[in-house]
């Protein structure tokens, strides 16, 4: 395990990796989730061999740190996750974000594009404020002292076993206020830094999750959007052949 302060004040970020070429790959989970979980078993795959891979956890996930005086705002989750490929000593990774993850990574993208050169994206979040059904809706709907206080048992209830899983690692305090900042979104927004940055960028859709909103006008900027079949939001479990294809860049 590595890790580096984030904050000033002797707050860690964490991450597990793996020996190998660069550039390296970076996983960055989402909301309630932790990155080797969700993305270990695709770096293991054979085509995805022989190259380094890091495996970070955000501020307030995981095994990371959870300081109360932290905001976990996009911005400040992607310059934590910053400090720490700076203290791993990358530049030009490519980075492979989950849901808030994919949030997170285009943010970072753009605050810092020496340390990124490839984006795959899995259904992040694009768009400030999401329907009232989105995950990080029904989180945020809670003020921070309630979901403290009970609102964080009472969503692992409601949630399946698998984000349970990790969810009920997340600290509370920074869970919610994760939500919220993904709800708030980025400024400019994350769909419009996406569309903006001029590396190579691949958004990956479950075919179960419907279509892509605004997919044309992404396709326009350059980015690859493809639809993967019998999937879902969790295409790296619903279809591993399919996400290690993308994240290989042969899919």
């Amino acid at each position: 395990m590595k890790q580096a302060e984030f904050d000033g004040r002797g707050s860690r970020i964490r991450w597990t990796e793996t020996p190998g070429a660069n550039p390296a790959r970076v996983y960055v989970h989402g909301l309630g989730a932790t990155s080797a979980v969700y993305h270990a078993h695709i770096a293991a795959r054979p085509e995805l061999a022989g190259r380094r891979s890091l495996f970070v956890d955000l501020p307030g996930h995981g095994v990371s740190d959870r300081p109360d005086d932290f905001g976990y705002t996009l911005e400040e989750h992607a310059d934590a996750v910053a400090v720490a490929l700076d203290a791993a000593g990358l530049t030009g990774a490519e980075l492979i974000g989950h849901s808030m993850g994919g949030s997170v990574a285009v943010v970072l993208a753009h605050r810092r594009p020496d340390l990124v050169s490839r984006l795959v994206l899995t259904e992040a979040n694009l768009d400030a404020f999401p329907p009232p059904g989105a995950d990080s809706s029904s989180i945020a709907s809670y003020e921070e002292d309630e979901f403290v206080a009970g609102g964080h048992a009472r969503v692992l209830e409601k949630v399946g076993p698998l984000w349970a899983a990790t969810m009920r690692l997340a600290d509370p305090r920074g869970l919610h206020r994760s939500a919220v900042g993904l709800r708030r979104g980025s400024d400019p927004v994350m769909r419009v830094l996406l569309e903006g940055l001029g590396i190579e960028r691949v958004y990956l859709q479950g075919e179960l999750s419907g279509e892509l909103p605004g997919r044309e006008r992404l396709e326009a900027a350059g980015v690859r959007v493809l639809t993967v079949p019998a999937a879902g939001h969790n295409i790296m479990f619903d279809n591993p052949d399919a996400f290690a294809a993308a994240v290989a860049g042969v899919g």
